[in-house]
């Protein structure tokens, strides 16, 4: 019998892990976007290691800084009460850091795309930075951040060594779709393990193609 709680924590997960990374990636998109900063392509390189870095190299030292006996973990335990291990908070903070480039580099994309009138006009009129952002710069890029939002959320959903070793297999905790699917292959299950491929594979898909669908003007076109 198909049990759904791994499939629900899965998206749950990927919704808070979203509208973290949408809140944090919006002002470092625009910092890098629009800054003359000499460590930029350093800040660049470490946003998007998640891209060609193994998740078992990041969770492993994620693995090392949260354990308790580690002096990091020990003073988020005292200081906050956080363990991290082996926790859903845990696996947000990993699917975060893992997903960051999948949000930033779409959002830069997208400011550096807009041209520089659009800032100087408002600049003119006497908006401010923050009231120039929200009100004239976001709407312009909102296929970028579309594309963001989504490719975070997706990838999210995808994730397999990183929360595995971060989260372990916890039943309503820490066990995601993608570590039920390994562990009905592993017992041979191949048609419950189909089941939970089968659902994660049609909704994937769905969502990004409604965002092809979306950014590419078919939508439109197709409702007139």
């Amino acid at each position: 019998m198909m049990d759904y709680a791994p499939l629900i924590l899965t998206f749950k997960l990927s919704l808070i892990t979203t509208g973290f990374l949408l809140i944090l990636s919006i002002p470092l998109a625009y910092w890098l976007a629009y800054t003359k900063s000499g460590i930029k392509p350093v800040v660049e390189t470490l946003v998007s290691m998640p891209l060609v870095l193994p998740p078992t190299v990041l969770g492993f030292y994620l693995l090392v800084s949260f354990s308790p006996s580690n002096s990091f973990g020990a003073w988020l335990n005292e200081t906050f009460g956080l363990s991290l291990l082996f926790s859903f908070e845990g696996l947000v903070f990993a699917s975060i850091l893992y997903s960051l480039p999948f949000m930033v580099q779409p959002i830069q994309s997208g400011f550096s795309g807009l041209s520089p009138s659009l800032k100087e006009a408002a600049y003119v009129l006497g908006k401010s930075k923050w009231n120039t952002l929200i009100n004239v710069l976001l709407p312009n890029m909102k296929s970028s951040l579309l594309t963001g939002i989504v490719l975070a959320f997706a990838h999210t959903i995808g994730e397999f060594g990183l929360v595995l070793m971060i989260g372990g297999n916890i039943p309503g905790k820490t066990k995601v779709a993608s570590i039920a699917i390994y562990d009905e292959v592993e017992a041979l299950n191949y048609g419950l393990a189909n089941h939970y491929s089968l659902i994660l594979f049609a909704i994937t898909f769905t969502i990004l193609l409604l965002v092809y669908l979306t950014n590419g003007g078919y939508l439109k076109r197709f409702w007139k």
